[in-house]
């Protein structure tokens, strides 16, 4: 593909396709915003709305003044920032196939990725002990005990049975529920190729080598996929010829940033895999 034919806003279409297609963690997070990031930085509001009261109703009284639901809203900063930058020889683009810069942009994608699904998955450290189920020897024999555990607590916690909720672990977590047989794998090639290996006691489970680990400790999530929010901006690609090169280059900018919103909807599942 010749640098003069190179499309802006293709090819930032094309990176957040790729993006869609290699999240894990973010692909289960609110990412309903209201404003514009233009600059690392910036913040917008996330939608999000308390709890609706109820009160007893009595025939021929007026109602009580309506309850504003607007507080909840969540301002999100977009602190982080992450470029890309890369060149493909004219030699090398010409012993290639055409789609050679339609597979740079995808693997910078799948770094982009990486990168935001461990920065979302980092929020560990804001939830707090009340929201933590541990397990300090997981084995394939006691991992049901634990997850049984960790759905009593969202329970516990007024989230309705029937809300979607996900539960993110590591391989080797993975491999425990896997081992345990407790795990319906799914025939959907571009789920299993998403991260998505089946559901379990009322869970979706994802599996991402971008869970956070600590100690021996692996921060695996249960969640709904309201509870954290994330925010993203492609705020440039640009493509150029570098002035000493005989190569097309492209290079890009990419803004995020993410937040627990409703703290009681997720799960801290710290677990260590016995010896």
């Amino acid at each position: 593909m010749a640098i003069t034919n190179f499309i802006t806003s293709v090819w930032s279409e094309t990176l957040l396709n790729s993006l869609e297609k290699e999240y894990v963690a973010v692909r289960n997070c609110n990412r309903e915003f209201e404003g514009d990031i233009k600059a690392v930085g910036d913040s917008v509001k996330v939608c999000a709305v308390s709890k609706v009261d109820l009160f007893p109703y009595i025939k021929n009284s007026d109602l009580q003044d309506p309850q504003v639901l607007d507080d909840k809203a969540v301002r999100i900063s977009a602190d982080r920032a992450r470029a890309f930058n890369f060149q493909i020889d004219d030699i090398d683009k010409a012993q290639s196939v055409p789609s050679i810069m339609r597979s740079a942009m995808r693997q910078a994608a799948s770094a982009l990725a990486n990168d935001a699904d461990s920065y979302v998955f980092g929020n560990y450290v804001n939830i707090g002990t009340e929201n933590t189920i541990k397990n300090e020897a997981a084995t394939a024999e006691n991992i049901i005990d634990t997850m049984i555990a960790v759905r009593e607590k969202m329970l516990t916690n007024n989230i309705n049975s029937n809300t979607e909720t996900v539960l993110e672990v590591s391989p080797a977590v993975a491999s425990l529920i896997l081992k345990a047989q407790i795990t319906t794998l799914s025939n959907n090639a571009d789920a299993i190729y998403n991260g998505y290996l089946g559901s379990f006691i009322g869970f979706d489970i994802y599996v991402s080598n971008n869970i956070a680990e600590e100690d021996g400790f692996y921060k695996c999530f249960a969640r709904t996929k309201r509870a954290i929010a994330f925010v993203e901006k492609i705020k440039s690609i640009v493509a150029y010829r570098p002035e000493n090169r005989f190569a097309d280059a492209v290079k890009g900018l990419y803004l995020y940033g993410t937040k627990i919103i409703y703290p009681e909807e997720i799960v801290l599942v710290d677990l260590k895999p016995a010896v």
